[in-house]
């Protein structure tokens, strides 16, 4: 949070930061910053929070500060110099260079004066108003000015010590446009050159004054109501730069126009504009400082001349595009002018699915094309007029495209909760027909209720039951509040027997809907296949060829098929058909978990393979036999047969 700003002709900004915080109370301090090497020159902390300050010299040597528990201090270039205090709590100080004189103006009537030659307070200047809030001293012949609570500014010439002027600012500043609520006071007072003034009040006026009159010569209104806190003249453009705490504004000293205005985000404490430039500087509620170039104020000072480069970059064009006097229109909308013959001439310009054409000659041909198109659009603003009055009137009640039926059976429902008293004991749903989540059920045909269908022709007997039940317990609600004094023994207005009887006999209608609707639909399926059989019987069947893939043998149409099947089994399915044909065996581990073992499934030709390898190995084995039966035969000197 920043409260003052003041800027020097060498390149010094100091800024001045009070003591309060959001998280608790600080040391105030103040910083100077140097502008050339854009770094903080110095920063000291301060006894007590500072009112306003002002430096002495071109540079940070002689700097005075006015604190808020009556203490002057001065600081020099190395600190803290000295500290004297005043009789009465200081507001605004102003130092007058050729008598080296201190003039403070605070909650007195007194004009405090400390002269810095001397070292010591000199007789006060005694005014007539009761406190005196700001000050001001003309650079050009000595005039001193003060501004006080009774929105009256008083003029004293320092060399005679006397009062050579008075103006009644609070008076002038009332005009037939302005509303008062309290007396103005002075917030803001500022000379320019011998014989302009400009004094703002705390109701957010400012007056410009020529001291050779006491009537001013314009007086501008902020608007805002807020006091304004600084005034600045601005020379190049005969500018006068008002703030208050919300915004800055910008306007001509002879006409009151506007020029610009600047509104921070943050509540605004002082402002400073840098001398011969365009730069602006304001003190607001925040940790940084708002820094604003405007470059027809002036140029950029030396330290940041960058900043021209960047606006210069940075400037709008005024030139106009290409295309701003022409119109899009696409080939459908050339058909409908019938300006399709104007295509690869010079008239259209191609561009992206569409083309360019001059805008002059489109709303020539639109309204040749179509003459009538203001009447029509005066009868649709008519028309706009007419339904917005027939919107309190009583509407009809009007169903979606979309479900009608459904939407009708809202409305009833809606209707009936609204007539029956009931709804207060309740709380309230809302509404599907009025809820946007269920807006596209009544618009898009794709929501359409088929009623058709068999879950539907299954479930409205059901569903027209409950809405019959709810209708009847609405209207047995109704007569047990209207009976209920008279009927206290049965609060349900009926004997409880009847009711049980009643929804029994519910139940049973409803299960000889639902039986009847079943039986409805087993004849219609049955109807279905019979027909189905007939076209079967009518098809004529024509030969399909079929592909054998490479590596496979055919056998029938029924393995093929068989095989399709189990294709389409599920994993569990296929793995309980395995097991059970031996090709797969489960069985558990030590550990808890399943095993899994796979057998391979052998093909025809393999099988015939491993039968014949089976036939030979027995053959073979047959021979060696019938041979060793020989050999040992042949040992015992038995002859051959």
């Amino acid at each position: 949070m920043r409260n003052a700003l003041e800027l020097h002709f060498t390149g010094l900004i100091t800024v001045l930061l009070p003591a309060s915080s959001v998280h608790g109370t600080y040391k105030p301090r103040v910083r100077c910053y140097d502008t050339y090497q854009l770094s903080l020159k110095f920063e000291r902390c301060l006894d007590s929070e500072v009112v306003t300050f002002e430096t002495l010299s071109d540079d940070y040597s002689k700097i005075v500060f006015l604190h808020n528990d009556r203490y002057i201090e001065f600081h020099s270039q190395s600190g803290f110099y000295y500290k004297t205090r005043i009789p009465k709590f200081g507001r605004d100080f102003s130092y007058h260079y050729p008598s080296c004189d201190l003039y403070f103006v605070g909650a007195s009537s007194e004009v405090y004066r400390l002269n810095l030659e001397q070292g010591r307070y000199l007789n006060p200047l005694q005014t007539d108003a009761a406190e005196n809030n700001v000050c001001d001293i003309n650079s050009v012949h000595g005039l001193f000015a003060t501004g006080t609570i009774e929105g009256r500014v008083e003029c004293w010439d320092p060399r005679t010590r006397s009062r050579v002027g008075l103006l009644d600012g609070a008076l002038s500043s009332v005009t037939a446009d302005s509303e008062i609520n309290s007396l103005p006071t002075i917030s803001a007072l500022k000379f320019n050159g011998a014989l302009t003034m400009a004094v703002g009040t705390s109701t957010g006026q400012v007056l410009l004054y020529d001291l050779r009159s006491d009537k001013p010569l314009l007086v501008k209104d902020h608007q805002y109501g807020l006091p304004i806190k600084s005034l600045h003249f601005q020379d190049s453009l005969d500018l006068i730069l008002s703030a208050d705490s919300r915004i800055v504004k910008m306007w001509n000293k002879n006409s009151g126009k506007i020029f610009t205005s600047l509104e921070p985000e943050h509540d605004i404490n002082d402002v400073c504009l840098y001398p011969g430039s365009g730069m602006l500087l304001t003190a607001n509620e925040t940790p940084k400082m708002g820094i604003y170039y405007i470059p027809v104020l002036g140029p950029a000072p030396r330290w940041c001349s960058f900043l021209d480069n960047l606006t210069e970059e940075l400037e709008e064009n005024p030139e106009s595009t290409v295309y701003d006097d022409y119109k899009f229109v696409t080939k459908k909308d050339l058909e409908n002018l019938g300006l399709t013959h104007l295509i690869g001439s010079p008239f259209l310009r191609a561009y992206m699915h569409g083309f360019f054409m001059d805008i002059r000659l489109y709303h020539k041909v639109k309204l040749m094309v179509n003459p009538f198109a203001y009447e029509e659009y005066r009868k649709d603003k008519i028309r706009q007029k007419i339904e917005e009055t027939r919107a309190q009137r009583v509407q009809l009640k009007k169903l979606p495209k979309v479900n009608k039926e459904l939407a009708l059976k809202l409305i009833e429902e809606e209707e009936e909760k609204q007539k029956s008293t009931w709804k207060k004991k309740v709380k309230s749903l809302p509404n599907i027909l009025t809820d946007d989540r269920f807006k596209v059920m009544f618009e898009n045909p794709d929501f359409q209720v088929d009623e058709e269908s068999e879950e539907f022709r299954l479930l409205n007997p059901l569903v027209s039951k409950i809405s019959e039940k709810r209708k009847k317990k609405l209207r047995l609600l109704e007569q047990q509040e209207l009976h209920e004094k008279e009927e206290e023994e049965e609060p349900e207005g009926k004997p409880s027997d009847a009711e049980s009887s009643e929804s029994s006999d519910d139940e049973k209608d409803w299960v000889e809907e639902v039986r009847k609707q079943r039986r409805l639909l087993h004849q219609e399926e049955k109807v279905k296949r019979q027909e189905q059989l007939r076209e079967d019987r009518q098809t004529v069947l024509k030969p399909q060829f079929y592909e054998i893939k490479a590596g496979e043998e055919f056998r029938s149409f029924r393995d093929s098929a068989t095989k399709q099947k189990l294709m389409n089994k599920t994993l569990e399915d296929r793995l309980k058909l395995e097991a059970k044909n031996g090709t797969l065996s489960i069985s558990d581990t030590t550990v808890g978990s399943k095993q899994l073992t796979f057998t391979l499934k052998r093909s025809e030709q393999q099988k015939k393979q491993q039968e014949a390898e089976k036939l030979h190995r027995q053959e073979r084995k047959t021979l060696r036999r019938s041979a060793g039966h020989l050999k040992s035969r042949h040992r015992r000197g038995r002859p051959f047969h």
